[in-house]
């Protein structure tokens, strides 16, 4: 990992830490992570497309990381990490790039492209299809549910605050590996779903985890569980933009790991399967990993690499 290149930029007012690796002149692939990720999540990617002849870009999100933590941030909107990916892309004079996203950075980057069309020259997500508002189900998750639990204020900031932040990572990590959508019971909370003694994935090193929890250490969980949880119900709204009647035109490919638990979501599997969201991403190619997780890039580093390569080589600008 020493080649890769550390910098903060200054965006919006913050100084956000961003991580890149390969030729300033090589076409551009911009990685968005999702919770509980860091640029390092993508450090297999980066690598390999940079190989390939690519430049691998990974931001920390605001309020993640390596970045500046927002003033204010339980005031933090998915608009703004929209805003402030467009604004890295435009400091590091990129006028076209590749966006590879998962977990809630997909909300990010769908959103990123159907705002700058002319600006995507393709997507690749990895467990999260494109989900339009009129898309044709709603989900729907008992008491229980971790996200509805994290979209508690003060439940949620004490539940992670029994642990120190490296401890709530690796819960998170594991939990989020299962392929059971994680509910806990009436008299239980969220971190308590993992024994203290349930070992880390096996593709996750505790040298990993040590990575994540120092960077959690330094920022904490408050904008984390601002954005994604606490802002899901945001309306992205943009001037001469009416994302209700949107379709993402750019060449997309989903990866789902069929073991992933965020797949088994209501409606989920139907809505994918049944060819239903190329109604609203028409460019749309999509890879099952049967034994994939939520991490599959993790997981599956050289398969998902060769699946990316893939498609950044077909599409290639």
């Amino acid at each position: 990992m020493d080649e890769m290149k550390h910098s903060h930029i200054g965006v919006n007012g913050l100084k956000l830490h961003v991580a890149e690796i390969g030729s300033d002149s090589s076409p551009a692939v911009i990685f968005l992570h999702g919770f509980p990720e860091i640029w390092y999540t993508w450090r297999h990617q980066m690598i390999a497309v940079a190989n390939a002849g690519f430049r691998a870009i990974a931001p920390d999100f605001r309020g993640y990381g390596l970045s500046d933590i927002p003033q204010q941030p339980d005031k933090t909107k998915f608009a703004d990490l929209v805003n402030d990916t467009a604004s890295i892309l435009d400091s590091l004079a990129i006028s076209k790039v590749f966006v590879v996203a998962k977990d809630f950075g997909a909300k990010v980057g769908y959103a990123f492209a159907l705002i700058h069309p002319e600006k995507v020259a393709g997507i690749v997500s990895l467990g999260a299809p494109f989900v339009h508002p009129n898309a044709p189900f709603k989900l729907a998750f008992p008491e229980g549910f971790y996200i509805r639990r994290w979209q508690e204020p003060g439940r949620a900031e004490a539940d992670f605050g029994r642990f120190d932040a490296k401890t709530a990572v690796r819960n998170v990590y594991i939990m989020f590996s299962r392929s059971e959508i994680p509910i806990a019971s009436e008299n239980q909370e969220i971190m308590d779903l993992v024994d203290p003694s349930a070992p880390l994935p096996s593709w996750f090193t505790e040298e990993d985890l040590s990575v994540y929890g120092d960077l959690y250490h330094k920022s904490g969980f408050q904008t984390p569980l601002q954005v994604p949880y606490r802002s899901l119900g945001e309306k992205l709204e943009f001037s001469k933009h009416d994302l209700d009647d949107a379709k993402i035109e750019a060449p997309t490919l989903v990866i789902m790991g069929e073991e992933d638990y965020s797949f088994k979501f209501p409606g989920m599997e139907q809505y994918v399967k049944s060819g239903a969201v190329k109604k609203y991403v028409p460019n749309l190619e999509i890879i099952y990993l049967p034994e994939g997780c939520h991490f599959v890039h993790e997981q599956f580093p050289d398969q998902i690499n060769q699946f990316l390569l893939n498609f950044l080589n077909c599409n290639k600008y």
